[in-house]
């Protein structure tokens, strides 16, 4: 994915829009205080794909900037969470690859609307926390304002808990949690395949090295496998594991490591 995102931005990177979450976040901001005096106002800015086709094309970019249901500190305290999420990433990433990021999503939300029905930005911001958490998981912020938690544990139960959403929800509930976690999976399946490779290839080294320990002679006990010659005697002893020997450690002489 880097590849394909490196030669898009190489020709289309010029048009990347710059803090864009500061866009999204400040936008999120406005509908909030104006939804204070209209709340049924919020309804005409989700994604309703047949309100779409009846010329309200502005629900397209409108569910994007649909402020959470809440309380307003809680509001605020969102706000202010997925514009520090959103900037980290793009500071990280770089603008071009964040708009990518956040743009396949909203498509990909906008396919699950015309399958499944109207749907708003609640899985794709989701998805851009399962993004920070993978990026950054050794960042600690406080829970609650109190409790220190690392951000990589709050991405696990955030992830657990799309999946329960996924499988007792309807459809409409389904279809764009499913579009959120492919953008994801398009964009770090690479990581996650690099991560698993580089944790087999640590368990078979400790693995490795546990059979050493385990077989490897006692120093001043070793007895040469081929000849029988024994450090005790004055030999010169080594330990080999090479391929020859199957990866098992055997004791040698001096002489038969070198020819064996």
């Amino acid at each position: 994915m880097d590849r394909v995102l490196a030669r898009l931005e190489r020709r289309i990177g010029k048009y990347a829009i710059p803090n864009l979450i500061r866009y999204v976040v400040g936008g999120m901001a406005v509908i909030w205080v104006m939804s204070l005096a209209r709340p049924e106002g919020v309804g005409r800015l989700v994604l309703d794909m047949d309100a779409v086709r009846r010329g309200e094309v502005w629900r397209l970019a409108t569910f994007l900037l649909i402020p959470p249901r809440s309380s307003p500190i809680w509001v605020l305290v969102n706000l202010y969470f997925t514009w520090w999420i959103g900037s980290s990433l793009e500071q990280r990433w770089g603008s071009f690859k964040f708009n990518a990021y956040y743009f396949t999503g909203a498509l990909a939300t906008m396919l699950a609307a015309l399958l499944a029905g109207p749907t708003s930005n609640t899985w794709l911001h989701s998805s851009l926390f399962l993004a920070f958490a993978t990026t950054f998981p050794d960042v600690t912020i406080l829970l609650f304002f109190i409790v220190p938690v690392r951000v990589k544990w709050l991405g696990i139960v955030a992830a657990l808990g799309i999946v329960a959403a996924f499988v007792v929800g309807d459809w409409e509930t389904r279809a764009p949690i499913a579009a959120a976690l492919a953008n994801y999976v398009l964009f770090f399946y690479g990581h996650w395949l690099q991560a698993w490779r580089q944790r087999t290839v640590v368990v078979r080294q400790k693995a490795r090295r546990e059979n050493l320990r385990t077989t490897a002679p006692v120093f001043g006990q070793r007895v040469c496998a081929v000849c029988g010659a024994k450090e005790s005697d004055g030999a010169d002893i080594r330990v080999c594991s090479c391929a020859k020997c199957g990866g098992q450690a055997r004791a040698l002489c001096l002489t038969h490591a070198r020819n064996h």
